[in-house]
């Protein structure tokens, strides 16, 4: 870099005026204010990166986050009195020379943000014997401005402001430090310490308690998925799940033998409910001294290949519980333990022995590994990948990977790892050690797609095939009611995939537990809730979750479970077309409505209804309605009363009309209407213009082909799909090994052109039948089945 220097009067004048020097460097601008370095960097016209240190310092940080290269692009840079101006061709970026305050506007000069003055700190601080800085910045948003993200919080909140968060990863609570806004905008804060969020009508402000510097990245993106394209852009894509993941997944807190496990399967085929996933939970290992040794070790799991084999012949998959720590008996411990990359903080299970509360006369000695190292990564993949990645294993359930620290010091974050103290990485412990899982298996082999469900994030996780859940929750209403808003605002982060445990973990406020029928009612719902969820997966703990669990075919609860296993599968087409639309266009399958609805208001703060894909409007029931108290003897007792049909409301967004996806009833958008809801109906809204494939009634994913698909097309606007088709479970698809059929409706001249199929694959149907099937006000379905071979068609209807 050079140092440009001015001449002439105007520079003169201006130096005189006690303008400081700076360097127009090639991605914008480094000054110094105040003995504070700022530095502007332009990763792409509408990503900038801010840099903000003490004069004197040396700054050398790569993001864990970030995996962008900045672009080559022509930037415009001003200056006057009072203000240094850098200007790509989308994005004006204002620094205040005297006060070091950065606006941020569009090309017409409209502001979009503008940073709080004086807006930031450096407050010197020790960390585990290193001379650095607790580092904040403010920010000054406008008063009716909502923001949304920040990860998974527990607190029933859309729009996140006013409030005070501290971030430190947990059981239940997954951190981003990125927030977008209604306006079109998003900021990422790139540091990994405990920080704090606070928002309030003193400002906005992140906190973090080390940092060498303050590293923002402020985004334009026009739109919530413009923002989130951006973020992905920055911090990486997301790669595509298999098919068959997007099936229903049972689980329990845990089969213990094999033969356990394996029989679930075979009783949900005896009784012809579809199922793609089976989970084998811990102590497969064994004992707790042995925690997560990688094998199979219990006795009552004694021919491992066997049971693999039997899980794959039953056509389903299977993927197993690993952690981030281990026991001392383990050979990854011990060699952990040589090289020196364990970590000496309580984590779970504290006990030797397996028992509650736990006995701490026999401490179990479990510790935490080092994944920011990455000999200790290559080392839990070496163990991973002989143990049972070699045995066909089908995925990861990475548990603990926030992770577990219990009976927490302070001085535990004083803990060494590869890149400083513990407390200066904290919260990307998951992003490092789910990546690294990911990363080793790709090296491996391309023919099998990663799928890792893990407990906790961080931002840029969204590019090693995760699926995050939303942890240990309590069952309860309020517990199902708080997971909308908790996934809605995780997904505007940038990480689109995430689910929660079916029914809730654990059953303590259910004493009867699977006796109470308001449990039952809950449960129902929540599979509902599920249904239209990325991931459908029952799991618990204290009782078994099984369907059969509930009752039998004829049962009010065991048919409205099953019919919702049953919708889900014949939505497969729609949702891996839309997965392949998070991948291939940053698109979103779980959406806040605000996302597809910005300029109605009504939709800015609504937190217990979403858009499932661009389609499908869900408003999951999250209140009992069919369960009630009688008095039987000297004691109270819930009985179940679906003698009289109860009903919700649910908000249909304005500037569009919407269909009942039961009955087909039409609606105008921009009102608040009321919806029956008998215990197996959720409301489902289809918007106007749609176009959405339905599959055949299958008991896995891939037991039928998709040759004779029924696609529904609501009247009412012009709308458009993209069918999207390929091997199912390799990459092949990044080489563009794929098919997409676009189905277009013209709703002024009811007609449907079907595009000509674009792209093949191996096992590609040549030919098929689509049933057409057209849903219009007057709720008379029109139907015509054709033959499609690839060449486009145009239907009049």
């Amino acid at each position: 870099m050079k140092r440009i220097y001015w001449i002439g009067l105007l520079s003169l004048f201006i130096v005189a005026c006690g303008t400081k020097d700076y360097e127009k460097t090639d991605l914008g601008l480094k000054t110094t204010i105040d003995s504070t370095t700022v530095d502007i960097q332009f990763f792409s016209p509408k990503i900038v990166r801010i840099l903000k240190y003490p004069q004197d310092s040396v700054i050398d940080k790569k993001s864990l986050s970030v995996v962008k290269t900045p672009e080559k692009m022509d930037l415009n840079i001003s200056e006057d009195e009072n203000h240094f101006t850098i200007s790509s061709n989308s994005l004006s970026v204002k620094l205040n020379r005297k006060s070091g305050e950065i606006a941020y506007s569009d090309l017409n000069g409209n502001s979009l943000f503008t940073e709080a003055s004086p807006g930031y700190d450096f407050t010197p601080t020790n960390d585990a014997g290193e001379s650095t800085f607790k580092v904040s910045q403010s920010f000054q948003l406008e008063t009716d401005e909502a923001i949304y993200g920040l990860g998974i919080l527990q607190q029933g909140k859309m729009s996140q402001r006013n409030q005070e968060v501290y971030m430190v990863q947990g059981n239940t609570q997954d951190y981003v430090p990125f927030f977008q806004s209604v306006k079109g905008y998003g900021l990422f804060w790139d540091n990994y310490a405990p920080t704090t969020f606070k928002d309030g009508s003193d400002g906005t402000q992140f906190s973090s308690d080390v940092g060498t510097c303050i590293d923002y990245y402020f985004m334009l993106g026009g739109n919530a998925d413009g923002v989130i394209a951006e973020m992905r852009d920055l911090t990486g894509q997301a790669p595509m799940f298999p098919l068959w993941t997007f099936g229903f997944w049972q689980s329990k807190e845990r089969y213990k033998s094999q033969e356990e496990t394996v029989g679930i399967v075979e009783k949900y085929r005896e009784l012809e409910v579809p199922l793609d996933g089976i989970i084998q939970d811990w102590q497969y290992w064994g004992d707790n001294y042995h925690w997560n040794a990688m094998e199979f070790l219990n006795p009552q799991f004694s021919n491992p290949q066997k049971f693999v084999d039997d899980v794959h012949n039953l056509n389903a998959h299977m993927i197993i519980s690993i952690w981030s720590s281990f026991g001392p008996e383990t050979k990854e411990y011990k060699e952990l333990k040589d090289k020196d990359m364990l970590m000496d903080f309580a984590t779970w299970p504290l006990s030797g022995k397996d028992v509650w509360p736990p006995d701490m006369d026999y401490p179990s000695g479990v510790v935490v590994y080092d994944p920011y190292n990455p000999e200790a990564r290559d080392i839990y993949w070496k163990y991973l990948n002989n143990g049972l990645f070699s045995l066909g294993m089908d995925g990861w359930w990475m548990d603990s990977t926030e992770p577990d620290h219990m009976n927490a010091k302070p001085e535990d974050l004083d803990n060494k790892t590869y890149l400083g103290s513990f407390r200066k990485v904290r919260n990307a412990f998951p992003l490092m050690t789910v990546g690294g899982v990911y990363d080793h298996q790709r090296e491996v082999t391309s023919d099998k797609r990663v799928f890792i469900l893990t407990r906790s994030a961080f931002a840029g996780q969204q590019r090693y095939g995760a699926n995050t859940w939303t942890g240990d929750v309590t069952s309860s209403w309020e517990a199902l009611k708080n997971q909308i808003p908790a996934g809605l605002n995780f997904s505007m982060t940038g990480i689109p995939y995430w689910n929660t445990d079916i029914g809730g973990f654990f059953l303590t406020k259910f004493p009867k537990k699977l006796e109470d029928p308001d449990y039952k009612e809950l449960y129902a719902r929540w599979v509902q809730f599920g249904t239209f969820s990325t991931m459908m997966r029952s799991h618990g703990a204290d009782a078994p979750r099984e369907i059969y669990q509930f009752g039998k075919k004829g049962d009010a609860i065991y048919d409205a479970i099953e019919k919702f296993i049953h919708l889900r599968y014949s939505l497969l087409p729609y949702i891996y077309s839309a997965s392949h639309d998070v991948t291939a266009n940053q698109s979103s399958m779980t959406r806040a409505l605000v996302m597809d609805f910005t300029s109605d208001q009504n939709t800015h703060d609504i937190n217990n209804q979403y858009m499932f894909g661009k389609s499908i409007l869900v408003a999951p029931v999250t209140d009992p309605m069919y369960t009630k108290d009688v008095v039987t003897g000297n004691s109270n007792n819930n009985i179940q009363d679906f003698s009289t049909v109860k009903s919700t409301e649910v908000y249909l967004p304005t500037n569009t009309a919407w269909y009942d996806f039961w009955t087909n009833e039409k609606h105008e958008g921009g009102k608040t209407i009321t919806k029956e809801t008998p215990i197996d109906i959720m409301p489902l809204y289809v918007k106007a213009g749609s176009v959405i494939p339905f599959g055949p009634k299958v008991q896995y994913a891939e037991e039928k082909d998709w040759s004779n698909l029924e696609i529904r097309v609501y009247q009412g606007a012009n709308g458009e799909f993209n069918l999207y088709e390929d091997e199912n479970d390799n990459y092949n698809y990044e080489k563009g090994v794929y098919s997409i059929i676009k189905f277009r409706w013209d709703d002024t001249n009811k007609k449907l052109t079907i595009d000509k199929r674009e792209g093949s694959f191996d096992g590609m149907l040549e030919n098929r039948s689509f049933n057409i099937v057209i849903i219009n006000a007057q709720n008379e379905p029109i139907s015509k089945t054709i033959d499609y071979k690839g060449e486009m068609l145009e239907l009049q209807l």
